[in-house]
């Protein structure tokens, strides 16, 4: 499957529970979301764009946001 902005606010308003997100939310610096849901939302990541995310990636640069998640997995696919 392909991994569009849709999709994942429609995955961290209806599996995490957030309220409200749009593209430029801060997500994990802001604390709507801890370690717990992050790795669940690294996994979600990985299987809908079909990439691997490694501990290096994981940083508020890649996945602070929808917007760099996107950008992120955009570049990964590639």
């Amino acid at each position: 499957m392909k991994l569009t902005e849709q999709r994942l606010v429609r995955y961290l308003e209806e599996s995490l529970d957030l309220e409200d997100v749009e593209a430029d939310s801060e997500l994990f610096s802001s604390g709507w979301l801890d370690s717990v849901s992050m790795l669940e939302l690294i996994a979600f990541v990985e299987r809908e764009a079909g990439i691997e995310v490694t501990p290096d990636d994981v940083t508020l640069a890649n996945f602070d946001t929808v917007s760099r998640m996107l950008r992120f997995a955009t570049g990964r696919a590639a």
